[in-house]
């Protein structure tokens, strides 16, 4: 089978549901059904430093790809469900070239108002069963990872260059002591953060 013949996927996944801080980030990548990216693997699987390399990597050899971020004050806003499915119909919308299938880590999907919804489906351990997945979650978890890097040299004090915003226990300590950041998601464990905002 000829390439151009060949079904096209889009991939999409999230990173930083979890956290406590910064936002929600989603991914999305076309592909060629049969097409491989060498080194890629669920995210979770890679070395940062392999993730690193692979995030250039899957942009240059992928069809299209995009990266939609929903930050703290919406999670907290319309709650984090609502906030990734937001994120993840945003990527996918992103993408313009036409798809033969959508696949989704996780058991939810965004509802997409036109024809894409009827090819869209949600995968529990998709990032594990699809090439397309598992190129999104390493584009999503760079690019989050990148940004909390960033948001380090504004906040050293909650080290978010290591725990990345999620509840590590000395971030959870960091909080109790000083509050929250701007970028924290007040509407998670609330309990940390009542003293300081009295």
């Amino acid at each position: 089978m000829n390439q151009k013949d060949a079904k096209i996927l889009i991939g999409v996944d999230e990173a930083g549901r979890g956290c406590l801080a910064g936002p929600v980030v989603s991914a999305s990548v076309a592909i060629y059904e049969h097409q491989i990216i060498n080194g890629v693997n669920d995210s979770k699987l890679l070395t940062p430093k392999k993730r690193d390399f692979l995030y250039d990597v899957i942009q240059n050899e992928c069809l299209s790809s995009s990266i939609k971020s929903i930050d703290n004050h919406v999670i907290d806003e319309k709650n984090i469900l609502v906030a990734t499915l937001e994120s993840m119909k945003e990527a996918i919308d992103a993408i313009e070239i036409s798809a033969d299938e959508i696949v989704i880590d996780g058991p939810h999907k965004p509802v997409m108002h036109n024809h894409r919804d009827l090819i869209t489906r949600g995968v529990i351990g998709g990032d594990k069963l699809f090439h397309c997945i598992s190129a999104a979650s390493i584009i999503a978890k760079v690019y989050r990872d990148r940004f909390m890097i960033e948001l380090h040299q504004k906040f050293p004090e909650y080290n978010f260059q290591k725990n990345k915003g999620y509840p590590t226990k000395d971030h959870i300590q960091v909080i109790k002591k000083l509050g929250p950041s701007p970028y924290h998601r007040l509407t998670f464990k609330p309990e940390l953060y009542d003293e300081k905002l009295l």
